[in-house]
């Protein structure tokens, strides 16, 4: 018996029909997997992983694909980034593309993603990537440095709350400053300091001191708060903490942070601040699911990175399904005011500048014995709609 064509072509097409839709949706994670920010990068990738299985119920598929997560090691090297960047989406063909946890290496990958007409979801948290940097191509779902800067703001300030701040004399620095203090005094608060300390400079104790007297010195104060931003080497809060706080009331102040860093918090009993992400703090289905699995899995519990590579995750599924294809103007479309579910309950990406809105967490320290690191005790949630982010994308 003779097959007739027109059986045979039919039988053609839903046969590659079907090769074509098994074929994998491949997304690249770029990103310092070794160097000084590898035990954040394993926390981001960890997220990564666990937020696609959660938002696929384990499947591992959207739109009826296979996904398929591709590692990238970028070191850290910017130069590096770029050309690993450049390669995932050439060669390796990947829909989208997320990472670098630092700021400054995630800045030089913008120009790759919008070369390339390609998705990047950024890691990093300076404001410049969502804001003089910014393109069409970049989607933030991590919080901002703004987000730190209003959140810990908001957290402190009030009436008759006097407050002297320091950070170390770079733009990070700076601008986290200019940030808190605006937002600190637009909540009543009187600033009375600020103090600029050269990176790497090992003599803390003279810039502190003048810190320390500034707040000490002024008058028709209700509270006296000292609020710091650092990173890398030295010890401003231990120099602190050798002057006499108690008997002026002074307060100390800072951003929350990884679980490992929150072992130091434990010499400070009482400090408060805001942080993105403590494990006990979000109540909803996401968290409670991601706190159960990762004690069952890592034997710890999902620390302060864990968390936002899950929501990215549940974002990017979030965007495939809104979309229904891995078109990126489609999915530019659908990540533009999406809102879609993660540990900390319902975000939202702004259309303005691509940047996730979310709420924040008020925490004043408590130490427990049993427990290896000092617990930010949630004082309350600091809702989205509280934190009056800036929007300064070029569109």
């Amino acid at each position: 018996m003779r097959i007739p064509l027109l059986a045979i072509w039919i039988a053609a097409m839903l046969v590659l029909g079907a090769a074509q839709a098994a074929e994998p949706i491949r997304i690249a994670h770029v990103y310092g997997k070794s160097g000084p920010l590898a035990s954040y990068a394993a926390q981001l990738h960890t997220g990564l992983r666990m937020g696609f299985e959660y938002a696929t119920d384990g499947t591992m598929t959207v739109l009826g694909r296979p996904l398929e997560i591709i590692e990238k090691d970028t070191r850290l090297r910017s130069d590096r980034a770029r050309a690993l960047l450049a390669e995932a989406y050439g060669q390796d063909d990947v829909v989208l593309a997320v990472g670098d946890l630092s700021s400054s290496v995630a800045l030089s990958m913008l120009p790759i993603a919008a070369e390339y007409r390609k998705i990047l979801i950024p890691q990093g948290v300076a404001d410049v990537i969502t804001g003089e940097h910014w393109n069409r191509y970049l989607f933030r779902i991590g919080r901002s440095a703004a987000h730190d800067a209003v959140a810990n703001a908001v957290a402190v300030s009030a009436p008759g709350t006097c407050i002297a701040a320091f950070a170390q004399d770079y733009p990070f620095g700076r601008d986290g400053i200019a940030m808190y203090k605006k937002a600190a005094e637009k909540h009543g608060a009187r600033f009375v300091h600020e103090e600029y300390v050269e990176s790497g400079s090992r003599e803390l104790m003279t810039p502190m001191q003048r810190v320390f007297d500034a707040l000490r010195e002024t008058e028709d104060c209700e509270a006296r708060v000292i609020y710091g931003i650092w990173a890398g080497a030295g010890d401003p809060f231990g120099e602190l903490q050798k002057l006499e706080l108690k008997q002026h009331d002074i307060k100390l102040s800072t951003n929350g942070n990884v679980l490992d860093a929150l072992v130091d918090y434990k010499r400070f009993p009482g400090l408060q601040g805001a942080t993105y992400y403590y494990y006990e703090h979000p109540d909803n289905a996401v968290n409670y699911w991601l706190v159960v699995e990762h004690f069952k899995r890592y034997n710890r519990p999902p620390d302060f990175f864990t968390a936002q590579g899950m929501a990215e995750a549940m974002a990017i599924v979030a965007a495939l399904e809104k979309a229904g294809s891995t078109d990126t103007e489609a999915l530019i479309e659908a990540f533009e005011g999406l809102r879609f579910r993660s540990p900390k309950g319902e975000l939202y990406i702004r259309p303005e500048d691509h940047q996730a809105l979310q709420p924040m967490y008020h925490f004043e320290v408590v130490v427990e014995d049993r427990i290896a690191w000092a617990v930010p005790k949630l004082v309350r949630v600091i809702e989205a709609q509280e934190l009056e982010i800036p929007i300064a994308s070029r569109r």
